[in-house]
């Protein structure tokens, strides 16, 4: 049976996806065909075009097309030329809502996460129910998280900024598994 989360756990509201998906393992097979597990530790929930902290909110562009798309797929992109930001979109087609990945287990920072994950723009619209190389678990983790408002968004102004739409782990609890593990295939 299969642990990978199918496409209706993301076609919700992000403000149900992004808490949902704190405990969850986000699993990379990289090209050498290593295959990496990672505990999802901390998210920021982006909702739309309303929201004036999301990319969205500019309407549809190139860079946020896949945005427009039904849930599970992945929204990358770069910041400072330097780091790829793995979104995960939420939501039916045309909510243009993505959960932002800020940490994993022991990886603290989006920045950090793309260089660990070795993202580039290759994974931009990846379909997180069939692709080969990322998608995301359940797992037996149990948890126990805080909100708060997301980082660097001051541009968008208020109400937008007090938003508490950043959820972190403040506990982790194995009840199974491994959280982060490495594995030859």
């Amino acid at each position: 049976m299969s642990r990978r989360l199918p496409a209706s756990f993301f076609r919700r509201s992000v403000l149900d996806v992004a808490p949902d998906l704190l405990g969850k393992v986000l699993v990379r097979k990289f090209d050498d065909e290593n295959l990496t597990r990672y505990v999802i530790t901390e998210v920021e929930a982006y909702n739309g075009q309303g929201d004036l902290a999301c990319h969205a909110s500019k309407g549809k562009t190139p860079r946020t097309e896949v945005m427009f798309r039904e849930g599970g797929l992945v929204y990358v992109y770069l910041v400072y030329g330097i780091h790829w930001m793995l979104n995960i979109v939420a939501g039916r087609k045309e909510d243009a809502s993505a959960v932002l990945i800020r940490g994993l287990e022991n990886i603290e920072g989006p920045g950090r996460v793309g260089k660990e994950l070795l993202l580039d723009k290759s994974f931009y619209g990846e379909n997180l129910s069939v692709s080969k190389r990322i998608w995301i678990e359940d797992s037996e983790v149990e948890l126990e998280y805080a909100t708060s408002p997301r980082v660097g968004i001051n541009y968008a102004g208020e109400p937008w900024v007090s938003k508490p739409w950043r959820f972190v782990a403040t506990s982790l609890k194995q009840t199974g598994r491994k959280s982060t593990e490495k594995q030859q295939p």
